[in-house]
């Protein structure tokens, strides 16, 4: 297939993209039973600067942007074995504190998070909140001696057994007014009253998801991240960058099935012909192709204006970026195992795995219908329903 190459890729980019994808093929494709080789890779991505190159180089990143981290990730699935914590870690937890810290955090967290020593899980999600995050009930209450103490639960919070900490969204317990007012905390995992368990998931995948549990935990002032009152802010510059890096983990998924799938309608042969001579595989396969790339085109696009600083445009086109490849992924995997036929459901080829993982990308971190409905409202301005 084409070169997986963008009209915003630099003469640095490409050679960013060439290095990790020759990196990534030197790994196994990842599952559950791989969670030490993830482990491993993560290691080795850390030591040759692919985890941090969107965060400052004075604190030892690459002095990149979302754009860079989003085709490392991109290119780790493409080879099969995609880095989830890229997602939570350097893209959300080290984008906000490297843009919101104070020195003292920077100093204390971004080497760590850009050499892959130290990763930071991400807390947002509630189990009775869902999408509404006005709903969050997570409460922070601030001490007379300026610490804070914290208590609520969060559900499906990736990696929190191997993160040194959690980045908690709560609200100050004096904003009920139902207008949300978020505040940002790094949650150390050994703090007290502090707890997690796992969620048991069918999905194949080397992180495994837990609910937290924060009851009564003392923090200390400097706990907490950026300003009290500018909270929204400082949340969506975490979020932004979370869709993105969820376009590229559904898209380095879908070039992975993709590929598999055309090398195997290349040489298999049932008549006289391989099986990708016939149209009915042939166009359904060229129509994924299509559509990853239009994908790609757009997550390119969120990229350039996240990193250029035009927040409001990164949101629309964050939002579009990941629905468009979360559609553009699961029809590929379906795709791809379809191809196959039998042989897409065996533990040889590793498809059926991609199956249910694929579908992660239209539910999380914000399903398909809530960006149709951010869509419908912010973008072609009709009136909202909720």
């Amino acid at each position: 297939m084409t070169s997986p190459h963008t009209p915003v890729d630099t003469p640095e980019r490409v050679a960013l993209r060439a290095a990790v994808s020759s990196f990534a093929k030197g790994h196994a494709p990842g599952g559950p039973q791989e969670r030490d080789s993830a482990r491993q890779l993560w290691a080795e991505a850390g030591k040759l600067g692919y985890l941090g190159v969107n965060l400052p180089e004075e604190y030892g990143g690459g002095g990149g942007g979302i754009g860079e981290l989003s085709i490392v990730l991109e290119e780790l699935g493409a080879a099969g074995c995609p880095l989830l914590m890229l997602i939570v870690s350097p893209a959300i937890c080290g984008t906000v504190i490297a843009r919101f810290g104070t020195a003292e955090q920077k100093e204390r967290w971004l080497p760590g998070l850009a050499d892959g020593s130290l990763t930071m899980a991400f807390g947002i999600t509630e189990p009775d909140a869902g999408s509404n995050s006005h709903r969050i009930t997570t409460t922070a209450r601030r001490e007379d001696d300026g610490g804070w103490i914290l208590n609520g639960r969060k559900v499906f919070i990736s990696g929190v057994d191997i993160a040194d900490a959690t980045l908690i969204v709560g609200r100050t317990e004096d904003a009920r007014t139902g207008k949300l007012k978020p505040c940002l905390f790094i949650v150390p995992r050994q703090a007290h009253g502090f707890s997690y368990h796992h969620i048991p998931m069918e999905l194949a995948a080397a992180e495994k998801q837990f609910e937290v549990v924060l009851d009564d935990v003392r923090l200390p002032a400097d706990a907490l991240v950026g300003d009290e009152d500018a909270g929204l802010l400082q949340l969506f510059a975490g979020l932004n960058p979370e869709r993105i890096m969820t376009a590229a983990f559904a898209l380095g998924m879908g070039r992975y099935a993709l590929d598999k799938a055309v090398d195997y309608a290349r040489t298999r042969q049932v008549w006289k012909e391989p099986i990708g001579a016939h149209q009915a595989i042939a166009h359904p396969l060229a129509q994924s192709h299509i559509e990853l790339e239009l994908a790609r085109l757009m997550m390119a696009k969120a990229a350039y204006l996240y990193d250029t600083g035009d927040d409001a445009g990164a949101g629309e086109a964050a939002n579009m970026a990941k629905y468009a490849a979360g559609e553009a992924t699961v029809r590929a995997v379906d795709q791809a195992v379809h191809t196959l036929g039998g042989n897409g459901l065996t533990a040889e080829y590793g498809l059926a795995r991609l199956i249910t993982a694929a579908r992660v990308a239209r539910i999380a971190p914000v399903s398909r219908e809530m960006i149709l409905n951010y869509v419908s409202h912010q973008t072609l301005g009709l009136p909202k329903s909720y």
